[in-house]
């Protein structure tokens, strides 16, 4: 309880050093009711409101937060899942799949790792490129606009009826051709660049 209370009062001081901020700043300050014990808003203002910063303690953690923009996405815990993903496949699959993996950053040093659908390596740029999925007897790349792809050295295998993706599978002991892959992520990264501007 002590330390709770040391707590919000922590809270109460960071929020009181940001209005004596707005006062030197020719602000004034007004605050609004809190929908929760735990959290408050305060609002800037000059005239109108300006900005809003919101101030929320986490039960025994002693932490502040600031609302933070949704644009800025860390990829950092999802890089380390798919590390992780590769540790533990430990076998033929995980060294393809990091193999892949480099592959796909050599194409596109901009592309935006990502971990979902519950342990799928998504990578991105304007857009979905492809997915790295893993099973028990095969590694696919997926290509989420594959079926508008040439692919002149025909490296899609799989999926191919469909009239959106097209996939690549690749079984214990393959080789892929490294740079016709690399061409076919460039291809897939300038594609979803045009639809996005489109």
């Amino acid at each position: 309880m002590i330390h709770h209370a040391a707590t919000v009062h922590h809270a109460i001081a960071v929020a009181h050093h940001h209005c004596q901020i707005a006062f030197a700043h020719g602000c004034g300050f007004r605050p609004v009711g809190a929908h929760h014990r735990r959290r408050r808003r305060l609002i800037l203002f000059g005239g109108k409101a300006q900005n809003a910063l919101f101030f929320k303690t986490r039960d025994l953690g002693g932490e502040t937060d600031m609302k933070k923009s949704g644009s800025q996405k860390s990829t950092s815990s999802s890089s380390q899942l798919i590390d992780a993903r590769i540790r533990e496949l430990g076998d033929w699959r995980g060294k393809m799949l990091s193999r892949l993996r480099t592959l796909v950053k050599e194409a596109d040093p901009e592309v935006v790792e990502e971990w979902k659908w519950r342990g799928v390596p998504v990578w991105s740029h304007d857009g979905l490129i492809c997915t790295g999925e893993t099973y028990k007897n095969v590694v696919k790349m997926t290509f989420a606009k594959g079926a508008a792809l040439q692919d002149p050295s025909g490296l899609f295998n799989s999926s191919l009826d469909g009239n959106t993706r097209r996939a690549i599978d690749i079984h214990e002991g393959e080789k892929i051709d490294e740079e016709a892959l690399k061409t076919l992520i460039r291809a897939a990264v300038t594609l979803n660049k045009s639809t996005a501007r489109s």
